[in-house]
This record gives structure tokens, sequence and C-alpha cells, in this order.
């Protein structure tokens, strides 16, 4: 029997073809096109135009605390660079910043010589207005820090009371070459987070503002920072223990208990009250503390002068940047 190879290579081809399609077609379905193509991971960094470089980098650095780290140029544009990108062909060099702002995207600075385009900031209303937000703990307390640098501020921070960002507190304010930007807070979420979304907004309260650092690797340290917190669990004066609070835990911290997880320092600050409330008499010490790391493990005890043992148990936690970033729970089971 003769075989035609024209054909049957032809045939393999075919079907090698539908193949790729259908497999085409499938990955198509698991993601868009955009997303599959793009293959974007995040935000590197938001580029701004200033009229004073080293104005602007003082700014960044002395009032809000950012860290200038590279620095490119001048660098000549030639002609048809300014032509593709709208550049005036007056316009000098350009030199460029790139700073840390902490937990985030970066910002990229730049200042062109002899600059001949547009000296106005866009109104907030046109096209192509922008601003970058910074998110804060306190938002009260960085308001007031802004004023006594001198920033203007434009307006008073508004809490949204309902709907997806209820929860969050903001302002404007005014950097002093007149660009707006914006402080926000939202320690405990926004509204939209509690029906548990598919797809949740990152934000920077939700990461660590640095890397781990040597001294979270300090025993002496962070057996300081476990006494501190069985303080907290014992002070009853309220603003003493928000005090300590805010020494000890992170803003977002995470206290996992095997009945509930408590997100934040008000949640936690809530059933530390409510534990005091239940049991007046009762006091926690501790019985042992040991560390790993940047892990501790206390264990401790729960109960009035008469009792001190009622309840026992264990805590385990994880210390970042100097705070506790996690607290894990752990009850002693009663026989």
């Amino acid at each position: 029997m003769k075989i035609n190879h024209k054909k049957s290579n032809k045939k393999v081809q075919t079907s090698a073809a539908a193949m790729l399609n259908l497999l085409i077609l499938f990955s198509a379905s698991d993601k868009t096109v955009a997303q599959t193509n793009a293959r974007i991971i995040g935000i590197d960094h938001v580029g701004i135009n200033v009229p004073d470089l080293n104005k602007a980098v003082t700014f960044f650095n002395d009032v809000l605390g950012f860290t200038p780290v590279t620095q490119l140029g001048p660098i000549p544009l030639d002609a048809d660079w300014k032509k593709l990108n709208h550049i005036n062909p007056e316009t000098g060099a350009v030199t460029i910043k790139m700073i840390n702002a902490g937990n985030g995207a970066s910002i990229e600075v730049f200042e062109y010589a002899d600059n001949k385009g547009s000296n106005k900031h866009p109104n907030t209303d046109d096209i192509g207005a922008s601003h970058i937000a910074f998110y804060v703990n306190d938002i009260n307390a960085s308001v007031q820090y802004l004023k006594s640098k001198g920033v203007k501020i434009l307006g008073e921070p508004f809490t949204m009371p309902s709907g997806d960002t209820a929860g969050e507190t903001w302002v404007y304010f005014e950097t002093p070459w007149g660009s707006k930007m914006e402080l926000v807070s939202y320690p405990n979420g926004k509204g939209y987070e509690k029906s548990h979304p598919k797809t949740v907004l990152w934000s920077p309260k939700n990461s660590p503002a640095k890397k781990i650092s040597e001294t979270d690797f300090d025993s002496k340290n962070n057996t300081v920072i476990v006494e501190n917190h069985l303080k907290i669990w014992n002070e009853k004066d309220e603003a003493k223990r928000k005090v300590l609070l805010n020494q000890v835990y992170a803003s977002n911290v995470e206290m996992v208990d095997r009945h509930f997880i408590a997100e934040g320092i008000d949640e936690i600050i809530k059933f530390i009250v409510e534990l005091q409330t239940k049991n007046p008499e009762f006091k926690f010490t501790a019985k042992s503390v040991e560390t790993n790391h940047n892990i501790v493990r206390l264990y401790w005890q729960f109960g009035s002068k008469m009792k001190p043992t009622v309840v026992s148990g264990m805590d385990l936690f994880v210390i970042e940047n100097g705070k506790v970033q996690k607290l894990y729970v752990f009850v002693d089971q009663k026989e």
C-alpha cells in the first residue's frame, strides 16, 4: 500500500494548527488578551515635572521623609525626541531624580532646563490633571505636622460615611511648587472589603514599611516588646494603653485567636476593654519568654491574686520593623 506523504503531512499540519488554535482560544478565555500580552505586574513609579529639582527633592526629603536614590542628566534632547514626546523645540536638557517614597511606587521627578512649556498647573477638572496620594496611619497628626512645616492644606480631612470607600479619610495639600497631592487613611479598611470581594485593592498599610531589619533579631529588644505587650493588656488607663499600643503594635496588626481574628489596633482595644470589664480583678503574668530571630513565644497565665492561673496559654509574636505584626493566641484547654 502506498502512502501519500504529502497528503499525510498536510493532515498532520492541519491537525497541529487546529490544536494550536484551540490552545490559544482556551488561553484567551482564562485571561483577557490585554492582561496576557501586557504582562504588567504593578506600578513601578509615577513621574512628575517640577520647576526646580533641588527644591522639590528638599521638600520630599526634609518634609515628607522620602529618600532620593538615583539621578540621570542633564541629558540633551534631540529634535526628533522632542517632536515624538510633544516637547517644545526650544526646551533644554532634562535632569531626572528617582525618589523612594516608602512602601509602594517610587516618584520620578523631572526638571527641564530653560523650559519653554506651560508653567501653569492644570486645573483639577482639566484633562491630564493628576495627583499622588500617600497613605498615613494617623491623618490628623500628619495634617498638623504638614501645617507646622508651612504646607498648605486644602480643606479639612473628610471621612467617607458610606459606599465602597466608607471608613476612608482623605485631604489634599499643595507642594511648594503648586502640585496637588493627597493624604489618605483607612486603618480599618474600606466599605467594599466587608463583602469579601474577589479582588481587593492593594494598600501600603497591608505590607511592612521595609524589609525585616537586624534589630528585629535582637532578643533583648524583642523581650521588651513582649513585656510591654503584657502591660497593654493589664493597663486600665485608656490614654496610657493607647500610647503603649502605638509603640508595640503595627497599625495593621492582626491578632488570630481560635474563635476570631482582630484586625488593627482598634479591634484589639475593643477586645481588651471587654476582657477587663468581665474580669476586673484579673491580670496577665508571664511564665516564660523565648525568642527565635524575630519570632517570640510567651507563656502566660491570667487570674486574680488568689488564683493567678485561672487561664493559661501561649502567644506567638511575629515582629517586623520593631513592632508586633502578627499575634497568634493559644489558650490551654481545661481538663
